[in-house]
């Protein structure tokens, strides 16, 4: 099986802990990385990759220090090796310019703000992360009781 990674980026570790928390179901099928700082996730992104492993999702703050949120998912949504990594910007303080930047130009996938919802964030993660599995040719059955039914269904529906 695949080493599949979902990549938690948050400079508070109170803070970090409880996203892990919340998204703890997928740790039997995914290796949870979490990282306190756009640098140290970066790095454990370079290592995952050319150790063979995939980074399905990145659940990015955007208020950090060094580099922002919305600066590090551009670096990576401009990474070719990372093209089809997922990402969601999860924060509490990002302007209206910031919003309209992580749009254009990291091509986030999901704006979450903070305090968030548990069944929220979990929820997106699932049809994010399905969406990855999908679109990258991996053996979605092997992933079944942790991705989106309805994704799952609709795409079996276009593609018969």
């Amino acid at each position: 099986m695949e080493k599949l990674f979902v990549i938690l980026v948050e400079d508070q570790p109170e803070v970090l802990r409880a996203i892990a928390s919340d998204l703890r179901e997928f740790e039997d099928d995914f290796i949870i990385e979490e990282c306190q700082s756009a640098a140290e996730a970066w790095d454990v992104m370079k290592r995952a990759e050319e150790r063979g492993g995939y980074v399905v999702l990145i659940v990015s703050d955007h208020v950090m220090p060094n580099q922002t949120g919305v600066e590090f998912l551009t670096r990576v949504h401009l990474d070719g090796r990372f093209r089809h990594t997922r990402k969601i910007l999860l924060t509490g303080l990002a302007t209206h310019q910031d919003t309209i930047r992580a749009i254009n130009q990291a091509a986030i996938d999901q704006y979450i703000e903070k305090p968030w919802k548990r069944d929220d964030l979990v929820a997106k993660a699932r049809r994010l992360i399905t969406e990855y599995i999908l679109e990258n040719g991996f053996d979605y059955q092997s992933y079944q009781g942790v991705l989106d039914s309805a994704v799952l269904l609709q795409r079996m529906r276009n593609n018969p």
